[in-house]
């Protein structure tokens, strides 16, 4: 859900409005894209929708005062109209309020913006494929059904009764988990993800509606890099009660877990298979998606549900505002910070996990999935590199945003320069003085009579790879990764061949053969598999070559 405010303090005549023709502001009229919804029921808020995505919440005299807003009167005359305790004076400090907030006519034609495709910072893409009110519309007897206890206690007994299911399978779940299976089973957990994910936002509109908010649009987004899907139900702003905004919220997950659930209890009906293997992945990918939706830091479920409870608009974007004010003032001094969330101790602590915690996916996804992508060529390669530079990117925007908030409060221009060369300088000294360990992704292959190859795909960094360096083999499935063996290099006689895609992929035997660079291995015993993962280890390095050498250096090979 994503909503504003227009209660906070605003100073009278603010500078966004210096540029505005006077007789626009002296009669004011409210935008053509600005809608005003009535409360639903008793208890419930005014709404002011600007466009299709932006919901305002009004206190009534606002809503009062923004409905009789049609150019035709003047500051007094509206006030005459509303009535005390209005008076001209209250009506123009509102009216500049207004104008701040883009909801007035400015006498500008209307930017129209794509109703197809939205970016949401820091790293959504949202594409609309339909406006779900016939969907849902028929839906609405089924929605009724499902509302009651009953169905509540039923839903309960498949969401426990598959956390059970999959701990009794637990042998069975860690080895479909660690082992590469074929790409039939693949393709069937991706067809059941996609369309768990479907449900999960068809769950959300159907609360809403049932509780008679309007979705205003569906369609697919890539959020983080990873593909998802999307219901926008920021109408549920105009639903009275928060326990109703919480259960839309809360809708999809518990769609998806007892989804999840029914999947797991299914697995314990089916013997030893690859369709087993796929159940099985597919319930655990499922719950662990719930239990990430969860989390509040990011704009998820989870967060969505928590901002509705404590009914805060923005919240994550008014803590991030308490923290950085919070930072600035540490680094760099000044008095005139002011308090977003006033009252809420934990604002900062918030804040500040908001602030680090999409840093924290995006170096989580780059430290899951580059190996993988590195082994993949350029193209996965080039993917990982722009990730990385996306990452130092938010970094820099973040400083950028600090700084701006102590110039805003009054700090020394000097102590904010001190702050940034002091900053700098700790980021340099680590570039040279922390060490990692450099390790290159790889696979293997065994050939006939004992004889076991590296391969590497031909950008990897070649020229890192040294005769005696540490190699250890694994058999890698989705998730997770068994250690089958080490090996070191042998020589550094390279060879040009090609290479079944299991090396590379956690994908069971297959007639895919990529080209690659072979290198021979010594081992102590020929690994079990054919073909499977491999790690090349090449010591520790300073963290600034360790950066360019990993992410930049295979670049090269192109």
């Amino acid at each position: 859900m994503s909503t504003k405010t227009l209660t906070r303090k605003t100073p009278a005549k603010p500078a966004t409005t210096a540029d505005w023709d006077p007789a626009l502001l002296e009669r004011p009229r409210i935008a053509s894209n600005v809608e005003i919804h009535a409360p639903t029921e008793t208890g419930a808020p005014w709404v002011l929708q600007r466009g299709h995505h932006q919901h305002f919440r009004l206190q009534p005299d606002l809503a009062r005062l923004v409905r009789a807003m049609d150019g035709s009167l003047d500051h007094t005359g509206l006030a005459e109209v509303l009535g005390p305790p209005w008076t001209s004076h209250h009506v123009a400090t509102a009216v500049h309020k207004l104008a701040d907030s883009k909801v007035l006519d400015d006498g500008k034609p209307i930017e129209r913006r794509s109703t197809w495709f939205r970016f949401v910072p820091p790293m959504t893409l949202q594409f609309t494929v339909l406006r779900p009110e016939r969907l849902l519309s028929r839906l609405a007897p089924l929605v009724n059904l499902l509302a009651g206890r009953t169905a509540a206690a039923v839903a309960a007994v498949f969401v426990l009764g598959g956390i059970l299911a999959l701990a009794l399978l637990a042998p069975e779940m860690d080895a479909a988990l660690g082992r590469p299976l074929p790409f039939s089973a693949y393709f069937g957990v991706l067809i059941g993800v996609l369309a768990t994910t479907a449900v999960h936002e068809i769950g959300h509109g159907a609360v809403l509606t049932y509780y008679g908010g309007r979705p205003s649009r569906m369609g697919v987004m890539l959020f983080y890099m990873s593909p998802a899907f999307f219901c926008d139900v920021s109408d549920g702003w105009r639903l009275s009660r928060k326990e109703q905004r919480v259960k839309v919220a809360l809708a999809g997950i518990a769609t998806q877990s007892v989804i999840a659930g029914a999947a797991a209890l299914t697995a314990l009906l089916l013997g030893p298979s690859d369709l087993r293997d796929a159940v099985l992945v597919f319930a655990v990918a499922t719950y662990t998606s719930g239990i990430v939706n969860l989390l509040p830091f990011v704009k998820l479920d989870g967060y969505i549900a928590l901002m509705s409870h404590l009914d805060v608009p923005h919240l994550r974007d008014r803590a991030m505002t308490e923290a950085r004010r919070f930072l600035a003032r540490i680094l760099f001094g000044g008095r005139g910070y002011t308090r977003e969330l006033p009252g809420r101790r934990w604002a900062v602590a918030f804040g500040l996990a908001c602030m680090a915690f999409p840093l924290y996916v995006i170096a989580g996804a780059l430290t899951l999935w580059s190996d993988l992508l590195q082994r993949l060529g350029a193209v996965g390669t080039s993917t990982v590199l722009m990730a990385v530079c996306y990452l130092v990117y938010r970094l820099g925007l973040g400083f950028t945003r600090l700084a701006g908030e102590g110039r805003t409060a009054g700090a020394p221009a000097w102590r904010i320069a001190a702050a940034a060369v002091l900053l700098t300088g700790a980021a340099g000294a680590a570039l040279v003085f922390v060490k990692l360990p450099y390790t290159v992704a790889a696979g293997y292959v065994a050939q006939d009579r004992g004889r076991v190859e590296l391969v590497l795909p031909s950008t990897a960094h070649l020229s890192a790879v040294r005769t005696d360096a540490t190699v250890r083999l694994y058999r890698a499935g989705l998730m997770t990764r068994e250690q089958t063996g080490t090996a070191t290099v042998a020589a550094l006689t390279r060879t040009d061949t090609t290479a079944p895609l299991s090396a590379f992929l956690p994908v069971a035997s297959t007639p895919l053969e990529l080209p690659v660079v072979s290198y021979p291995l010594t081992v102590g015993e020929a690994p079990a598999d054919r073909a499977g993962a491999a790690q090349l280890d090449l010591g520790r390095l300073p963290l600034g070559e360790w950066l360019y050498t990993k992410y930049a250096a295979p670049l090269w090979g192109w």
